[in-house]
């Protein structure tokens, strides 16, 4: 009997190994029929999760910690969140309005963000701190996942947004200015992992492992290099905005070890200490995070390793 599995990710190229396995029946293997939705903002994805409408997120570390600490985006919210894999490192770009020639033009502009309280505010906060553009110098508007903030900047409705490939390399592309990226700041970035609700994985951990197998093979598939144009005609048959010109660029970015898919799902411990030290320092909360082990719960992933 073939068992549903609904995963909510974020749009993106980070998602090519999930494409991969259904593509290639290996969660079929396993029992699965894997449903992708793709989610418009952190909130929309944390509201769905909290409700049970979806058993696995793809989403930023950062929302993890966020809403285990009572400080995500909307208040109250709980989406029961656990780290099961690691995903991405994430280079996170700064792309503004082709006029912007350096940081300080930015003061007194827009900027497009998912929502004010997440971790990639927190990298954007920081990159123009460290080029003496403080907070409060511009404005930041909550405006849900990349799709829609780059086109709130394309429009011209905003003058800049923090992104991620493809959307990064379809900016430069079409001719917007990337004035600063995350991997220039912060030896390790932990961007994308793998979630579930603690509630569904104490009772699915088989389920739980299952999954993780048969992503683990799609992640193998799309990491060997004899894999690289098949894997990108795949990611450009999945994310058909992404124009053919800049997809070289797009799967340069995701095999890179600085800013990509993580081998084997592992995660990233000095990249989740630099996402709690982001969050320590620029959160309204005050709270000072150290400890990234009580987010995770990595046995089942160890379990489709072995």
């Amino acid at each position: 009997m073939t068992q549903t599995v609904r995963v909510i990710a974020f749009p993106g190229a980070p998602n090519l190994p999930t494409f991969a396995a259904i593509a290639h029946g290996d969660f079929g293997a396993e029992g699965l029929n894997v449903e992708v939705a793709i989610t418009p903002s952190s909130v929309f994805q944390a509201e769905k999760m909290s409700e049970g409408e979806f058993e696995i997120a793809f989403t930023a570390f950062d929302n993890v910690v966020a809403y285990s600490e009572g400080q995500g985006a909307k208040a109250g919210l709980n989406p029961d969140y656990c780290v099961i894999a690691g995903a991405t490192q994430l280079e996170l770009g700064l792309i503004v309005q082709p006029s912007i020639e350096e940081h300080a033009q930015i003061a007194y502009k827009s900027i497009a963000l998912d929502a004010l309280a997440t971790g990639f505010a927190f990298v954007l906060i920081d990159m123009l701190e460290r080029h003496g553009v403080p907070p409060g110098d511009y404005t930041i508007a909550p405006v849900g996942a990349t799709p829609q903030r780059w086109a709130s900047v394309k429009s011209g409705e905003h003058s800049g947004t923090i992104t991620i490939e493809p959307f990064t390399s379809i900016a430069v592309k079409s001719g917007f200015r990337l004035l600063d990226v995350s991997t220039k700041l912060y030896p390790a970035y932990q961007g994308g992992i793998i979630a579930a609700r603690r509630g569904w994985l104490a009772d699915n951990e088989e389920t739980a492992v299952k999954f993780l197998r048969g992503y683990l093979k799609g992640l193998a598939w799309t990491l060997n290099p004899a894999n690289r144009e098949a894997a990108e005609a795949l990611l450009l048959e999945k994310m058909p905005e992404i124009q053919p010109m800049a997809a070289k660029a797009v799967m340069t970015s995701l095999l890179s070890p600085r800013s990509g898919l993580t081998p084997g799902a592992a995660i990233v411990p000095d990249g989740m200490a630099q996402v709690l030290a982001l969050r320590s320092k620029y959160s309204k909360a005050g709270v000072e995070l150290v400890d990234y082990t009580k987010y995770l719960a990595l046995g089942c992933l160890e379990r489709a390793a072995s």
